[in-house]
């Protein structure tokens, strides 16, 4: 694999004309009405047009969930909510990523496929407020910010998170539509929209732990799937501020996502700069890191736009048995170096930028 990896730049207009992805630009339905997958590509905004009551069925192969990522250099915040055709859940949890303690790991869960339903609108002005059990939570999108508050309880100790996100103007996110071979009701969608400076806190009990826009970013990963009971995927994503020659400051954040079924007519691989996308190739890291996720990995995408390496810290395990599925991930921090070159051939050295890289292996 190594020997494939050593690649050369790509111009973009060269690059573009030989791939195969498929760019939506404008409102698309994503499924006809009995289920069959009508869209396959990406878009820099959510144009697929997702109705939930078109998804083919299976015991628990609908899925939907929003989930906010939320973290500094030294905590992780994560607040979500997930409905899975049976059930679901909302949680709110507080991981410390210097050690790796769970500090707080709060979750509330209910029954039945239809009675907490979130929005299906990821990036544009929406609103999901709701109760479940003890726990209220209340999701907020406008124009120019995004808001975050949730309040719960742990191991008897009341939990309340509230977050204030910028949404900069043009922010773009990238949306993508994986079929999977040989099932046209299957399908895997996910919008990623990142680079929100984020600030508020996370109160457990007597403990406050305060975040700071100048440091903390939000990244939301909002997903509508319905698929095979077995997949593997790896993710990765990160925001920073970095510093052009002339002193100038800018927003920058990457995403690269893969091994998710059939990526022919896209792949969720981007640059953002300034919120605006450059689009790359498909990426795949040196080393496969099963046994070796605390070694470094080194990741370069087809057309070598993206040259990173990342230098793990951290291998935040998670390990989620519940008996009908199984959720075994291993989320890697690290400190990431390298470049990347924008679509006009802009070549942007990335240095010590904190995030993460995960593999995951699930049966649900």
């Amino acid at each position: 694999m190594s020997n494939e990896l050593k690649r050369t730049y790509v111009p973009f207009t060269e690059w573009k004309e030989k791939s195969r992805q498929t760019e939506y630009t404008e409102k698309t339905p994503l499924l006809a009405s009995d289920g069959t997958l009508l869209a396959k590509g990406w878009a820099r905004k959510n144009v697929f047009e997702y109705n939930r009551n078109y998804v083919k069925k299976g015991i628990i192969s609908r899925k939907e969930w929003d989930f906010y990522t939320i973290f500094d250099d030294e905590m992780q915040i994560l607040v979500s909510f997930a409905n899975i055709n049976i059930g679901g859940y909302v949680a709110a949890k507080l991981v410390n990523l210097k050690t790796g303690e769970v500090i707080c790991d709060s979750i509330q869960y209910f029954v039945g496929a239809n009675k907490h339903v979130s929005h299906s609108i990821p990036d544009a002005p929406s609103r999901f407020k709701d109760k479940i059990g003890r726990t209220e939570f209340d999701f907020n999108t406008k124009e120019t910010e995004r808001t975050l508050w949730y309040k719960g309880v742990y191991k008897g100790k009341p939990v309340e998170v509230t977050a204030l996100m910028d949404i900069p103007e043009g922010l773009e996110s990238i949306t993508t539509v994986f079929p999977f071979d040989g099932d046209e009701t299957k399908y895997f969608m996910t919008t990623k929209q990142l680079c929100m400076p984020c600030g508020g806190k996370f109160v457990f009990g007597d403990y406050v732990y305060e975040f700071k826009k100048e440091k903390a970013f939000c990244s939301l990963d909002w997903g509508r799937v319905n698929t095979p009971h077995e997949m593997v995927w790896y993710w990765g994503s990160g925001s920073q501020y970095i510093t052009d020659s002339a002193g100038e400051k800018h927003l920058f954040g990457f995403e690269i996502t893969w091994a998710i079924g059939d990526e022919s007519n896209a792949t969720e691989t981007c640059i953002f700069y300034d919120g605006k996308i450059h689009k790359f190739g498909a990426v795949d890291v040196e080393k496969f890191p099963k046994g070796r996720f605390m070694e470094p990995w080194k990741f370069i995408s087809e057309d070598g736009r993206f040259n990173m390496t990342m230098l793990p810290t951290l291998d935040n395990h998670s390990d989620v048995d519940f008996k009908v599925g199984r959720m075994n991930c291993h989320q890697i921090y690290g400190i990431w170096n390298g470049s990347v070159i924008l679509d006009d051939g802009t070549k942007l050295e990335i240095k010590d930028l904190f995030t993460f890289c995960e593999y995951a292996e699930n049966r649900w």
